[in-house]
């Protein structure tokens, strides 16, 4: 069999970080995990090629070539996977679906032979023999979440990656706390599985021998769901890092309560994270409390995020308005709360109701909900009814982004990010001089001379350079992803 792995195109979000890419000559920030694992399931004698429709265009040859075509995808990929379906029924191509987006969305399914539902390590071997004898159901949907300790490594080899800013893993599925608007535990449950950390080092190591170096991202929804196994992981990960001449630093999720946890924070460090997404949401405490996010009412945030950074962990952090509890002054209350944090990549979006979730189902039974999500809550978009007047919550959530992404904003958020690193943090290099040196250009050229904001830059320039020496590349990849961050603004609000 030939077997074609598709994975749909993202629209142009924050996420995307397109802008940002262009400076050091990348595509897209990580390769599709997914379906680098799906490939690894398949049988050994299959030829198997990938199209990330994210790093090169899908071409009808591509379709032609294959036997049968598996896409993978994400509710904010929808468009893109809607387009890939209807090409291969044009071709009368076999083509097979799963993801998180078929997951959630059973009303939404597209026109596809074959839908998984759920994870697909128990149902993916069901669907290959069922194939074989010629009898392949409509549906598979996996009555149960498996344990990970079966789950092959990525396939690696399918990917270009000269494409891509950074490579992934996964550690762990699933997370403990019951966060209303979430999906993930939906999907993968609020009992998080991991793998063994033998599993772990031979992922990293057939990483490390593919020749990448630099930044990989452990994709986990929260890396500290299960602590007690992470503290069993940390030390062989430190060695395995030390023994490799530190051939990656990490980039991973996780809740709040990790900043009570010195010694795991110094682990961490230890082992190369450099940087941590954090769920911050809202400085409200009743907002919290009907996301039923409690994990972050039982601390103090600020500290929480200043305790990371001083770990030498950057902080980026999701931020949401349009609770029912947001005051009248929620949006003054989150720009002052970003900029005290000193939290330079804040994403905030407006609050959406994913599918399936405990707050789909509320909204529903209260005659709130409006339809289905387009899975990007920065397009000024609603799919239910907010408790403050639409456009006051639009016009204030605009606002919000033209405030914290603003260049003198950005910048000092930056500086104040980078001020907070209390230990050398040594970068591995996946770039080379030349490649240094051409970026550079492009930044100086774009920010420093084309761009209106031109002054703002240089004075951010000159205080890298005089108080951040030993930060200074991750200083300037900043700057790059405030740039990303403003167009992306300036498209939105214009709209």
């Amino acid at each position: 069999m030939r077997v074609l792995l598709v994975y749909p195109e993202f629209p142009d979000t924050y996420w995307s970080f397109r802008h940002a890419l262009k400076f050091e000559g990348r595509r897209a920030a990580f390769p599709p995990l997914g379906l680098l694992t799906v490939s690894s399931m398949l049988p050994t004698d299959w030829e198997r090629r990938l199209v990330d429709m994210n790093v090169e265009e899908l071409w009808p040859d591509d379709i032609e070539w294959a036997d049968i075509v598996m896409v993978s995808a994400m509710i904010v990929q929808n468009e893109s996977l809607e387009q890939v379906v209807a090409l291969c029924r044009k071709l009368n191509k076999r083509v097979v679906v799963g993801g998180p987006y078929v997951s959630t969305s059973s009303e939404r399914l597209p026109e596809a032979d074959h839908i998984f539902i759920g994870e697909a390590e128990a149902t993916l071997p069901i669907f290959l023999n069922d194939l074989e004898l010629g009898i392949p159901e409509k549906i598979y949907k996996a009555d149960e979440r498996p344990a990970l300790t079966a789950t092959p490594a990525p396939d690696f080899s399918l990917v270009d990656m000269t494409k891509y800013s950074a490579m992934n893993v996964q550690y762990s599925r699933g997370c403990p706390f019951n966060c209303e608007f979430c999906d993930i535990i939906e999907i993968y449950g609020r009992v998080p599985r991991t793998k063994t950390n033998q599993q772990m080092l031979a992922e990293l190591d057939a990483l490390k021998a593919t020749g990448w170096r630099g930044l990989v991202f452990i994709v986990d929804d929260n890396f500290i769901g299960n602590k007690k196994n992470v503290r069993l992981f940390m030390p062989d990960l430190i060695e395995w890092s030390r023994s490799n001449g530190f051939p990656f630093s990490y980039i991973t999720e996780a809740s709040v309560n990790l900043a009570e946890d010195d010694a795991l924070l110094a682990q961490m460090q230890d082992a190369g994270f450099r940087r941590v997404f954090l769920g911050i949401e809202t400085p409200v405490e009743e907002s919290l409390k009907e996301a039923q996010k409690g994990q972050n009412t039982r601390r103090n945030l600020l500290e929480s995020i200043h305790k990371i950074q001083s770990f030498g962990m950057e902080v980026m952090a999701g931020f949401i308005l349009g609770f029912d509890n947001d005051p009248e002054d929620i949006f003054e209350r989150q720009m002052e709360f970003i900029r005290e944090s000193g939290i330079p990549l804040a994403m905030v979006g407006l609050l959406s109701a994913l599918p399936d979730t405990q707050l789909w189902r509320r909204l529903e039974k209260e005659g709130r909900l409006l339809g289905t999500t387009t899975g990007n809550n920065t397009d000024c978009t609603l799919n239910f009814v907010p408790s403050m007047e639409v456009n006051k919550l639009v016009e204030g959530y605009k606002r919000v982004l033209q405030n914290i992404y603003s260049p003198r904003e950005y910048y000092q958020r930056a500086l104040d990010c980078l001020s907070r690193f209390h230990k050398d943090r040594v970068e591995p290099r996946k770039s080379t001089a030349l490649e240094d040196l051409r970026a550079l250009y492009k930044i100086v050229m774009t920010l420093g001379i084309r761009d209106g904001s031109r002054r703002e830059f240089w004075a951010y320039f000159y205080k890298l350079v005089r108080h951040h020496t030993r930060d200074f590349a991750h200083g300037l990849t900043l700057a790059a992803m405030g740039y990303h961050f403003r167009m992306i603004t300036e498209k939105y609000t214009a709209e």
